[in-house]
């Protein structure tokens, strides 16, 4: 049976403050950085065929942990980055309010659309589930990005948001038909 296991990347400073990240390559902050263990010990209880990470520092410096203690080097995949923000990157609410008025999400202010970022990520599983059929494969990735491709996967609009850093995610395909083995789980938190 294909089984893709999601796991979100580490805590940031921008995840704190609220900070559209987007594409941009800022790194793991000092909790993120231990999470990114955290879950990587927990990874290495289990065997893995496939190890896949989107490229932006973030997600790459927590798959960089899980490399160490699943004995794997990550392949990168740019289909695996988080939803490109345009010029609200780096900015938190009360910025784009001063910047661009209350209305600000009327605006173009090149932002990729949800659809789109759900489309890639469909994109990404449906190639390599095809491509590596009855494997086990494991994915670094992002909140939105991870919560667009379950919700379209998996037909249900009310999964996929709020997942929190370093949570995994598995699915299955079980009779050409994604369901859910474990879902949003942070098991490897308690305690920490």
């Amino acid at each position: 049976m294909t089984t893709i296991t999601f796991v979100r990347h580490g805590n940031t400073d921008f995840n704190n403050e609220r900070r559209a990240q987007g594409h941009m390559n800022n790194p793991l902050n000092e909790t993120g950085r231990m999470q990114a263990l955290a879950v990587a010990s927990r990874l290495a209880e289990e065997p893995w065929d496939l190890f896949i990470s989107s490229d932006l520092l973030r997600a790459r410096e927590t798959a960089e942990a899980i490399s160490a203690a699943v004995n794997m080097t990550p392949s990168f995949d740019v289909r695996l980055r988080e939803i490109g923000r345009g010029q609200i990157e780096g900015t938190v609410e009360a910025e784009r309010v001063e910047k661009w008025g209350k209305d600000w999400r009327k605006l173009d202010l090149g932002e990729e659309s949800k659809q789109s970022v759900r489309a890639r990520g469909m994109s990404f599983v449906e190639e390599v589930a095809s491509q590596y059929r009855g494997k086990k494969l494991l994915v670094v990735s992002h909140g939105l990005l991870i919560g667009q491709t379950l919700k379209g996967l998996l037909q249900d609009e009310k999964t996929g948001d709020g997942l929190p850093n370093t949570s995994v995610t598995t699915i299955r395909l079980a009779d050409e038909c994604w369901e859910y083995a474990l879902y949003s789980c942070i098991r490897h938190l308690e305690g920490s």
